[in-house]
């Protein structure tokens, strides 16, 4: 038996797990072999203060202090490009993300592989960084192993009920109990749930494709920004001297081990290449997550109304990183009773509840 049971062993339940973990035992419980398989595995990594909706621009920055202080971030930077035809669009990311903006030459200077002719306007800001995720992850996973807690890998949890005050959860033969229920189980997040007799929230996994491209044109990319499509119609990234691209497709799907659609990356590696004077010539590789929100797009954060110990840390979206450090303190708060490092109205905006 334990204090806290974790489902899910991406950066939002080992985040969560870690808060958790010197307030008394925890296990987590992660059905594949390796921790942050899934989304966590295959996110773009990116530490964006001024991304997302008003309570993930608030995780954001309540996140910020963990990120400086343990050393995850290396400096990056970002920057949105448009075509003739993209001027509205960039408007709307601008005044989202209040980024500066910047001209056409200065954009060319930052990354010289842009087409002059159909680079109409651009903006950048260098506060956006890389994240050290599987430090991060894995750091988290010693916090709770140095509490005496359990990270268990290859538990697929196939049956939850409530006895008593305790849930028993099931994987496989093994039998786990706690009364503290945590359900961060990403993209199946809503069937954890109905296992437990939980009403479903109406997550909805995206699926969002990727690829690896050799350095356009030979060039070191390693001091090249994050640049986006106006309107996110494609960004791309460097990436251990490669270039990521991606269509940042967000097509609806239901939980699986996710792959790309050759036609989906292929349209989005043509929308990349109108924008820049190299061909892509050959894809090293690609693939796929499943990033999920729930149904207004906001983060899911607390106790299930009227369910004895059921939490959820879900709809994460693609945002699960950067507000990962605020996110699990805020949800550990709810559980254990303590000091709560996010203010009242996020906190509301955050409830299960909301969507009830």
């Amino acid at each position: 038996m334990s204090d806290f049971l974790v489902i899910g062993g991406g950066i939002a339940g080992v985040s969560v797990a870690a808060r958790l973990a010197p307030h008394g035992s925890v296990t987590l419980l992660e059905a594949e072999t390796a921790l942050g398989y899934h989304a966590s595995g295959r996110s773009a990594a990116l530490y964006e203060a001024s991304y997302g909706r008003p309570t993930t621009l608030a995780l954001n920055e309540a996140s910020r202090d963990h990120f400086v202080t343990g050393g995850y971030l290396g400096p990056r930077g970002l920057m949105v490009v448009a075509a003739p035809d993209e001027i509205d669009a960039f408007e709307a990311d601008l005044s989202e993300m209040k980024i500066p903006e910047i001209g056409p030459d200065e954009a060319l200077g930052l990354v010289p592989i842009l087409r002059r002719d159909r680079l109409a306007r651009a903006a950048w800001h260098e506060d956006a960084w890389d994240v050290d995720t599987d430090r991060l992850i894995q750091d988290f996973a010693r916090t709770v192993r140095a509490h005496g807690g359990a990270v268990l890998t290859g538990r697929r949890v196939g049956a939850i009920a409530r006895e008593g005050t305790l849930w028993r959860v099931m994987a496989g033969d093994e039998a786990f109990t706690a009364p503290i229920l945590v359900n961060a189980a990403g993209a199946w997040a809503d069937r954890i749930a109905v296992l437990a007799g939980v009403p479903p929230l109406g997550l909805q996994p995206n699926r969002r494709s990727m690829a690896r491209i050799p350095a356009p044109g030979g060039h070191d990319v390693s001091g090249w920004p994050m640049f986006f499509g106006a309107g996110e119609g494609w960004y791309a990234k460097p990436d251990a001297g490669k270039l990521l691209v991606s269509p940042a497709d967000e097509d609806p799907m239901e939980p699986f081990d996710a792959w790309p659609d050759d036609m989906v990356l292929a349209e989005g590696l043509a929308r990349y290449e109108a924008m820049v004077t190299e061909p892509v010539t050959r894809v090293e590789t690609s693939w796929a997550g499943l990033r999920t929100f729930a149904p207004d797009r906001s983060l899911v954060l607390g106790p299930e109304p009227g369910v004895a110990g059921f939490f959820w840390s879900a709809g994460q979206g693609g945002y699960g990183f950067q507000t990962a450090p605020a996110a699990s303190a805020c949800l550990a708060a709810q559980i254990t009773g303590g000091s709560q490092p996010m203010p009242a109205d996020i906190l509301r905006a955050l409830q299960p509840a909301r969507l009830r």
